[in-house]
């Protein structure tokens, strides 16, 4: 019961999740969701979560030296999110040059991104601008700006991170390692949306490494796939309901008779955004008490993905009346996925 009212849960969690499908839920869990749009951590969490620069200027309303932030030139095309939380706050079509010394743009991405309070401090009479998910300091705006909006958001190159244009244009990734990476490719090449399924090796200090030495778990690589998905289709949240869905992630190194580092359950994020949907899940799991056992998911920045040898690809397909690995292992993880999460599936009746 505990294990069905875990896939309940992330279910519920999921960002896509109709209004009509919430109507029956109960207060606790739309409170949740509630909290999935948010970010409220104490001075503490903050304090570890940022470094001392993005903590002073996040936190405590400090401001970075003008032309010194690795924003002010950059003319990527894409989304500049919240430092904090990862919330979309800039397309990069509203940046503009303002000869200032910071980033400057002429209007959020929509309305409701960012809050606006009346700042007096250093005898100045200002608006600053913070993040409305998080609270954070971003900077100020201005009413001198060149274009039509005739606004200037004057904003910190540290209270932003960037999006590139692939996640502008629906597309994304997200490489995760939840034990042998052919159950993993077995489930993940099944659901809609998810355009390209990839195994191979991420999180160690080895380059090139072979399987044969990522076996040894002397190269500190974990089995991993990659997955490029279309984010109008599928969410990041959705694809993280089936990973703890269709792992252990209590059992340090080991995912029942598969035992080593390169077993370990793990998230490689790409972005900001990316790190604090995982943590907001896990958080959510935690505080429902689904597990007997702590949570031992590693939450790591994304380095390096090195793809596995060809034989691994579409490993169960190919092999699933002569491996009996695939028999015992993987078929039984692929119907449970199938029969739990029926509505991702890719041409579905």
């Amino acid at each position: 019961m505990k294990c069905l009212y875990a896939l309940i849960l992330l279910c519920l969690l999921s960002i896509q999740t109709s209004c009509s499908d919430l109507s029956n839920n109960s207060k606790k869990t739309t409170v949740m969701q509630q909290n999935l749009n948010t970010l409220n951590l104490s001075d503490e969490e903050w304090s570890a979560k940022l470094s001392d620069e993005e903590y002073y200027i996040l936190r405590e309303k400090g401001t970075e030296k003008p032309f010194s932030g690795k924003f002010l030139l950059h003319k990527e095309n894409g989304y500049y999110t919240c430092r904090g939380c990862g919330e979309r706050l800039f397309k990069s079509d509203a940046k503009f040059d303002a000869h200032c010394g910071w980033p400057s743009f002429d209007k959020e991405i929509e309305k409701g991104k960012i809050t606006y309070t009346q700042d007096n401090s250093h005898g100045m009479q200002r608006v600053e601008i913070t993040c409305s998910k998080c609270g954070s300091h971003l900077g100020h705006v201005f009413n001198d700006g060149p274009t039509e909006t005739g606004l200037r958001y004057c904003v910190n190159s540290v209270s932003l991170e960037f999006e590139h244009e692939n996640t502008v244009n629906n597309i994304d990734t997200m490489t995760i390692g939840g034990g042998c990476f052919w159950c993993t490719e077995a489930v993940y090449s099944r659901i809609k949306g998810v355009l390209k399924v990839e195994p191979g090796y991420a999180g160690g200090h080895t380059e090139n490494p072979t399987y044969k030495e990522v076996c040894t778990g002397n190269t500190g690589h974990a089995e991993v796939i990659q997955l490029t998905y279309n984010t109008a289709q599928i969410s990041f949240i959705e694809l993280l309901n089936v990973f703890f869905a269709t792992h252990n992630p209590t059992t340090l190194n080991r995912q029942g008779n598969d035992v080593g580092t390169q077993y370990r359950s793990v998230i490689f994020y790409h972005n900001q955004q990316q790190k604090v949907a995982a943590e907001k899940v896990i958080q959510a799991l935690v505080a429902e008490k689904i597990y007997d056992k702590p949570i031992i998911t590693e939450i790591t920045p994304f380095t390096k993905f090195y793809k596995a040898e060809d034989y691994h690809h579409n490993y169960f397909v190919e092999n699933s009346k002569t491996n009996s690995y695939c028999e015992i292992v993987i078929q039984p993880k692929v119907e449970k996925f199938e029969k739990v999460f029926r509505r991702l599936l890719k041409n579905k009746e």
